[in-house]
């Protein structure tokens, strides 16, 4: 308890709050444990759990309220494993959807609030039938904790239509809807900026590809330019004044039978122009097929629905 001096003031206080019990729920910590809490919760009315009682644990960490506590269902109810961590938005499986204003109180009206909602696949939830949840509610008046030594016949108080039900009721209701509104909000944000950071990084792979690809054909092409032309402005061999008539025939006849390599450079241009042309082409497309790409992701991200 010295190494959390701030989550014990919090905890006492919060014990003293819920010192009695309600009609509707009640916790208190053990005695040899202040970290760990007993919670009783009558099944929210209108529902398959109407008229059930329902008993669990609550584990808080010791960095609490800055982290949330897990929760543990002791009662077989049809909506939450038993002896199982549950998977809520104010459980320790959801600590980025954890606030420090919430409190002890604050889970078991969640727990309230959200029993009568689906499972979808969440750990520790279940999804039984309407007629086996009923049956659970009927049992669970007879269960009795091991640990604590608490009955349900007398953990909370006799259920009665006055204000304070009715309020606790729309309390619990009105919590879970808007823990579930932040949650989806959360989740559609993360979403989102998921989608944003993707596009972001494939626009600038295309682009880093797409620069290697251009630089690659450029260093393949630039040394055919640059030989060309240099052959091309090459001087000419000079002819020697002092040949003899004889000598010059033979060296005009030689120069008539082989091509010189400025005429074979002439010959080779066009085929140097050609791979110009074919490059040129090649990039043309390759920015249709990025532009294509991209669009398509672009519509696709605007296109997201989140359910």
């Amino acid at each position: 308890y010295t190494f959390s001096f701030s989550a014990v003031k919090r905890l006492m206080k919060e014990a003293a709050e819920l010192k009695d019990p309600t009609d509707h729920y009640h916790a208190q910590p053990l005695e040899d444990n202040l970290f760990e809490w007993h919670f009783t919760v009558r099944g929210p009315p209108d529902s398959d759990f109407d008229g059930g009682i329902y008993h669990g644990r609550i584990v808080l960490p010791p960095e609490y309220p800055m982290k949330p506590p897990s929760i543990i269902l002791l009662t077989a109810n049809g909506r939450f494993e038993v002896g199982k961590k549950i998977c809520l938005s104010i459980s320790g499986h959801h600590p980025e959807t954890w606030q420090p204003s919430w409190s002890i109180r604050t889970a078991l009206l969640a727990i309230i609030g959200f029993m009568p909602t689906k499972g979808e696949g969440a750990i520790g939830s279940l999804d039984y039938t309407p007629e086996e949840r009923r049956a659970l509610a009927k049992k669970s008046q007879d269960f009795c904790c091991e640990m604590c030594g608490t009955s349900m016949k007398t953990a909370l108080l006799p259920l009665t239509s006055g204000s304070v039900s009715s309020q606790a009721d729309k309390e619990a209701k009105e919590l879970a809807r808007q823990i579930s509104f932040k949650v989806k909000s959360l989740f559609k944000l993360l979403s989102l900026l998921h989608i944003y950071y993707f596009n972001r990084r494939f626009v600038c792979d295309l682009l880093h590809v797409t620069t290697d690809l251009l630089s690659q054909i450029s260093k393949s092409v630039k040394p055919k330019f640059s030989a060309a032309a240099s052959q091309e402005h090459a001087p000419p061999v000079s002819t020697n004044t002092s040949m003899s008539p004889r000598q010059r025939r033979a060296q005009q006849q030689s120069q008539r039978r082989a091509p010189t390599s400025t005429d074979f450079n002439r010959v080779q241009q066009p085929r140097v122009n050609m791979n110009q042309t074919g490059s040129t082409v090649l990039i043309v497309l390759l920015t249709f097929a990025l532009a294509a790409l991209i669009f398509r992701r672009i519509c696709l991200a605007n296109e997201y629905i989140f359910e």
